[in-house]
Formats: C-alpha cells, structure tokens, sequence
C-alpha cells in the first residue's frame, strides 16, 4: 500500500483507517495543543479569572476542535469515501451524511 493511500478497515463491526505517520503525528499535535487550551481553561477557572476572559478562551479552543474536525473530515471524504463509491459501497454516503449531521449539532 502506497503511503498516501488509506485503508478502512472492517473486523466484527470494528472500523479503522491506516493513515500515515505523518497524518497522524499532525492530527496528534493539534490534539495535544487542544488539550493545553482545555487544560488552561481549567486554570483559569480555578484562579477565579474574569469571566469574559474565560469565554474568549473557550471559544479558541472550540474553534481549535471545528479546525481538528474539518481536516480529519477531509481526508476521510477524500480518501475513505472516495475509495469506498468507486468500489460500489453507496453506504458511505449514508454514513458521511450522518457524520455530518452529528457535526452540525
């Protein structure tokens, strides 16, 4: 397998999706700097900081998660739904669309 091509794979109702070292060190990164943000909202909170202070943090931190969420989604319908419509699995299209849905809550 080539190491940009992707790999969902299916075992007892168990998905998964072979990315590449890079990929996942990039996705790991953004997760570890959401984790500073989320573990600094705590301190905040903890030394009593100014409300609106707390709330401007807390949006960086969602839009930190949205921007995770939009690169992990992309490659997801680039690569994994792309791959699955040309070998005829019209069911994961069905599966983004609930993704989405979930997303846009």
């Amino acid at each position: 397998m080539a190491e940009n091509e992707k790999c969902c794979c299916c075992a007892a109702d168990e998905k998964h999706t072979m990315r590449s070292e890079e990929e996942r060190k990039k996705l790991l990164n953004r997760l570890n700097r959401i984790e500073g943000q989320i573990r600094g909202l705590k301190g905040m909170l903890e030394k009593n900081a100014y409300c609106p202070d707390i709330l401007t943090q807390s949006a960086a931190a969602n839009a930190a998660i949205n921007s995770f969420n939009k690169e992990l989604l992309a490659s997801h319908i680039r690569h994994c739904v792309v791959r699955d419509i040309r070998a005829g699995d019209d069911e994961v299209i069905d599966e983004l669309v609930t993704t989405l849905q979930k997303l846009m809550r």
